[in-house]
């Protein structure tokens, strides 16, 4: 561990210490936002007191065990410890390093997942189909709740665009590395003779901030049109023009709902949507700069960047992002065991901030 890295751990100590004497204040305690922001603080930060408290112990132990060692009659009981220890030491020195990176306010949150058609005609729709029912499937592995918000079908199946709203703690953290576009190459379903098509879809991963409703828009910058739903909805279905469509005219941003049987709920769905693109792409403005130093875009939204390929006649799936990322269990992943993608993506990301908190140091 280097002596920057430890005085950065200290002083997280100190402020825990600081935070853990703020809660016990009467002023505190009759603030509830106050003391729920604190509480969360105490909380984030306690994981890294206690493991710089066992990384001292760990350093203590080996010190004590390096001595006894000197002892003839206590060697050979040293010379068990101190490799268990100094493995205990390494594996902690790791840990302090990830607990260092600044966590991510939206990773516990939910997020819209807005899929869309790109080249490839009616393959293009089908595999678009496709990736949504993995993420959906996925959602439904994680136990989390999956809403359809907007969606336009293709006329031979799947999707010409779907957007869908999942509410899920942790959602966001797991998602956000699946932005941006996604290849397919297999033979479709129209081909007769049995040639490979190459088809793209693109994924855009938007977290579902908390204080959009502080987000403050000019309603003469909106417009708002009406038309009738399309979805599932009974015999209410195409007999009222209740779907909303909003388009913010400064930035181009289009949102559509359609799932509500009143207008009023559809526009108030819509306008969460629109307020959360509007707050994301502020912080991918802010955050450009860093970001172009990153292999991962992590919850751009950018669908311009090809991130993966799904090769079915070879039952491979390759991260154009991370070297050597290719998985040959395609058939797992189609149907929404997204583990091993999630967790090799998370590790690399992690990899990456490590890397910059230490250059930084």
């Amino acid at each position: 561990m280097t002596p920057s890295l430890r005085r950065k751990l200290e002083a997280l100590a100190e402020r825990h210490e600081e935070v853990g004497r703020l809660l016990a204040e009467p002023s505190v305690l009759a603030d509830n936002k106050r003391f729920r922001d604190l509480s969360r603080e105490f909380a984030q930060l306690d994981p890294v007191v206690k493991a710089l408290a066992d990384y001292d112990q760990s350093q203590s132990d080996l010190a004590a065990a390096r001595t006894m060692r000197e002892d003839p009659e206590m060697r050979e009981l040293a010379d068990e410890e101190i490799p268990a220890i100094e493995a205990r030491i390494a594996a902690l020195d790791v840990d302090l390093g990830l607990l260092l990176i600044p966590k991510d306010p939206r990773d516990d949150g939910n997020l819209f997942l807005e899929v869309r058609a790109g080249t490839g005609g009616d393959e293009a729709a089908i595999f678009a189909g496709d990736l949504f029912r993995m993420y959906a499937r996925y959602a439904e592995r994680q136990r989390w709740k999956l809403e359809i918000e907007s969606s336009s079908p293709g006329e031979h199946g799947g999707y010409k665009e779907i957007v869908a709203r999942i509410e899920g703690r942790g959602a966001y953290s797991k998602l956000k590395f699946e932005s941006g576009t996604h290849r397919v190459q297999r033979v479709p379903d129209t081909e007769t003779q049995g040639r490979i098509h190459t088809s793209a879809a693109t994924v855009a991963i938007l977290p579902d901030y908390e204080e959009v409703s502080e987000v403050v828009i000019n309603p003469a910058d909106l417009r708002v049109d009406t038309y009738r739903s399309s979805g599932a909805g009974g015999q209410h279905v195409n007999k009222t023009e209740s779907a909303i469509r909003i388009t913010h005219l400064p930035s181009g941003i289009v949102v559509e709902n359609q799932t509500e049987r009143s207008q009023h709920a559809n526009r108030d769905k819509a306008m969460q949507r629109l307020k959360a693109a509007l707050l994301e792409g502020e912080r991918a403005k802010a955050e450009a700069a860093t970001a172009a130093s990153r292999r991962l875009q992590v919850g751009s939204g950018d669908r311009s960047q090809r991130i993966r390929t799904y090769n079915f006649p070879q039952g491979r799936i390759t991260d154009h992002r991370v070297e050597g990322l290719t998985l040959y269990d395609l058939p797992n992943v189609i149907a929404g065991d997204l583990d091993e993608l999630v967790e090799r993506l998370t590790r690399e990301h992690q990899a990456d901030e490590l890397k910059l908190l230490t250059e930084a140091a």
